[in-house]
């Protein structure tokens, strides 16, 4: 019986001891669905500098950049072709999901079953005014006109103020055909246009004029709080009905997401569990955090559960709330 006890015990470690011994040796490959440079690129490579510390182990990681379809490839590749062993993850387009969920043709993977291990970066978008604008408040708004400027169809400078306008009725004037944010904030200074509505991130190299009080952020388009702004109200206090929320929440889902990292379906639980850690601790180690904060790149964390909750949310829709987002954006596809 001793020895039975003893052979048990010795079982036991020796399991306890697979799951951190899994990743000594191993490479990890961080397939990146976006081109070298882009934000999501340069985050993850940031990233998969720090894991290995935080991973039990300390396996090397490989980034390899599979850019094309905006992603819709390394999404596919990584949910029919890789291994399922925790040795390939990916970072893919914060917007799968939702396009998913519409049924947008070419998509083979289900966001439902790939494993969130977490996200970095939460691009919150806000509308700014100019001092000078009549539109204070998110209430302002729905009785005065505030002229937007936009880069144009399908960017975010041109989404998140017509979906205001046809869901909820305001009265956002927009102003197409700037290159960038920075054009429209510079077309603000002379008095072109009265706003802008953006990520906040592309405000950073214009806080001085937040600061001196020459643009103020009016409201957020995100229905969660932004650490960085509290006190800015939501637009989703806004909403008069459940089916206005529903429609913004589909819309602005992809914020949410931040840069996602996951792992495809079946990877056994014991490395899931380390790798979410590890993307955690990672992601909140001091040395990244400070340098992020120098090249001025958005590396806050997006909890592993928050981004299953958003996709299950998602595919909760209602079909008639899905076939009016198509109406009402239908460059979101």
């Amino acid at each position: 019986m001793a020895a039975l006890a003893l052979a048990c015990c010795a079982s036991g470690a020796v399991q306890a001891q697979g799951a951190p011994d899994f990743y000594k040796g191993k490479q990890i490959q961080l397939i990146v669905g976006y081109e070298a440079g882009n934000d999501y690129d340069l985050g993850a490579r940031m990233l998969a500098r720090y894991l290995p510390r935080h991973i039990p182990g300390q396996p090397t990681i490989i980034v390899q950049n599979m850019p094309q379809a905006a992603g819709l490839v390394a999404a596919n590749s990584l949910y029919i072709r890789a291994p399922r062993d925790g040795t390939v993850m990916a970072s893919i387009s914060r917007n799968l999901a939702s396009q998913a969920a519409m049924g947008l043709p070419n998509i083979e993977a289900d966001p439902r079953r790939f494993i969130w291990l977490g996200a970095t970066s939460f691009p919150g978008r806000v509308c700014v005014a100019s001092a000078s604008a009549a539109v204070k408040t998110p209430a302002d708004l729905f009785t005065r006109e505030l002229m937007v400027g936009s880069v144009g169809t399908g960017s975010s400078t041109s989404i998140v103020p017509t979906v205001l306008n046809r869901v909820l009725g305001t009265k956002f004037k927009l102003i197409e055909g700037y290159r960038g944010a920075q054009d429209v904030v510079l077309a603000i200074e002379r008095g072109e246009v009265e706003g802008l509505c953006a990520s906040l991130g592309q405000f950073r190299a214009h806080e001085k004029l937040i600061r001196d009080g020459k643009l103020r952020i009016v409201l957020r388009a995100e229905e969660a709080v932004m650490p960085q702004i509290p006190d800015v109200p939501s637009i989703f206090e806004s909403a008069k009905t459940e089916e206005q929320r529903r429609l913004m929440r589909f819309v602005f889902s992809s914020t949410e997401f931040g840069r996602p990292y996951i792992f495809p379906p079946d990877v056994p639980t014991e490395r899931v569990e380390i790798m979410r850690q590890a993307v955690l601790e990672a992601a909140n180690d001091p040395e990244l955090v400070a340098e992020a904060e120098k090249i001025k790149l958005d590396m806050t964390y997006r909890p592993y559960d928050h981004l299953t909750r958003l996709v299950a949310e998602l595919y909760d829709t209602p079909p008639a709330t899905i076939e009016n987002v198509k109406k009402i954006v239908p460059n979101l596809r």
